[in-house]
């Protein structure tokens, strides 16, 4: 079977090189003339002379063609590298690590500095603070409140 399918796949590649071939000699039979070649030594001279013109000309314009494909790549890749940035690289999620402070300091310093902070005993410090001075400020509501309440008794009794 498999032999079959490859003996049809080289007929079928025959075929289309024979078909190409038969193309590129009705394009050029079309297109290209065959040369006048009577004539004297001054004419093929001339022929050869604007032959020569013709290719000149054709070596700019495939040049000129070249010069706008290449523009046009960098230009893609100009492009392409601009949607990546706007796009924006995924980062991956982070993971949670627990870590002290004084590793963290250690790592965004480097290994040569040695920092060693007691943070949480600053953190102590401020809570303890904070929670004195909110109960002196729940005292002071509360006695305003009792003041007040004498003040509307004595009215009261007057």
């Amino acid at each position: 079977l498999s032999s079959l399918m490859l003996q049809i796949a080289a007929n079928w590649l025959e075929q289309e090189a024979k078909e190409t071939a038969a193309a590129k000699e009705a394009y050029m039979a079309e297109n290209c003339p065959a040369p006048d070649l009577s004539g004297d030594q001054a004419a093929m001279m001339e022929i050869c002379k604007k032959l020569h013109q013709a290719l000149d000309k054709i070596d700019e314009d495939r040049y000129d063609a070249e010069a706008k494909v290449a523009k046009t790549d960098k230009e893609i890749e100009e492009l392409k590298l601009k949607v990546v940035e706007l796009a924006g690289v995924k980062k991956p999620a982070l993971k949670k690590v627990r870590m002290s402070a004084d590793a963290m300091l250690q790592a965004l310093l480097g290994g040569k500095h040695k920092v060693t902070m007691d943070l949480r005993a600053n953190l102590k410090q401020v809570k303890k603070e904070v929670k004195e001075e909110a109960v002196e400020a729940v005292g002071d509501w509360r006695k305003n409140v009792e003041d007040k309440a004498d003040r509307k008794k004595m009215f009261e009794t007057s």
